[in-house]
């Protein structure tokens, strides 16, 4: 069977790579595919907006398989946003800085032992004539309030992961996908075709 990655982001696609590697006879990204498939990810939550995009792009690309995710930062101060708006949090523009600077502004003035939160990764994959496969993933952390390290993307500087004592843009890539949403999410996923196979 062949894989269609609805990403073009080169971490997130090496990861997948490796995790899926044994379940698909290929895999090849959106980009690779020469497909250019915009879908509004309109949901209301992570898990609404993955199978979306895995579903319209598999009825629109013709390929066999689609596997699609959404991902955010969760808040507990702010009622769970950025949430399902983090890539626009401070508008469409999808600017790093600017949606980090908002965030800092809106927590200025909550204490450290307050500032819980957690990234989180919704995985769905689309197929032909089969149940769509749903999946979530999470790493809880603290929100800093100065950036630290110079690794990652996106909300990585502010986003502390206790149990290694360093932010996620500390991690080298190797810690941080051993560790991060992302990765659960995929474990998870391969957990759930594992157990497709061996109830076949």
């Amino acid at each position: 069977m062949k894989l269609l990655i609805a990403s073009n982001n080169a971490h997130k696609v090496r990861e997948i790579e490796e995790i899926l590697s044994g379940y698909f006879d290929e895999m090849v990204t959106m980009k690779e595919a020469g497909l250019d498939i915009d879908v509004v990810e309109d949901g209301k939550t992570f898990r609404d907006n993955a199978v979306k995009k895995a579903t319209e792009i598999l009825e629109k690309s013709g390929y066999d398989a689609t596997l699609a995710d959404d991902t955010g930062l969760c808040v507990d101060a702010l009622h769970g946003a950025p949430g399902v708006y983090s890539a626009r949090y401070a508008g469409e523009a999808h600017d790093t800085a600017a949606n980090n600077a908002l965030l800092m502004e809106h927590m200025k003035d909550v204490p450290d032992e307050q500032r819980t939160c957690r990234f989180v990764t919704c995985i769905a994959l689309a197929r032909r004539g089969r149940p769509v496969l749903v999946v979530e993933g999470k790493a809880e952390g603290m929100l800093l309030r100065a950036p630290a390290g110079e690794n990652g993307f996106g909300y990585d500087p502010y986003f502390f992961y206790p149990p290694l004592h360093k932010s996620f843009a500390e991690l080298t890539a190797q810690e941080k996908n051993s560790v991060s949403h992302r990765r659960a999410a995929l474990d998870a996923l391969r957990k759930a075709l594992d157990a497709e196979n061996t109830a076949r």
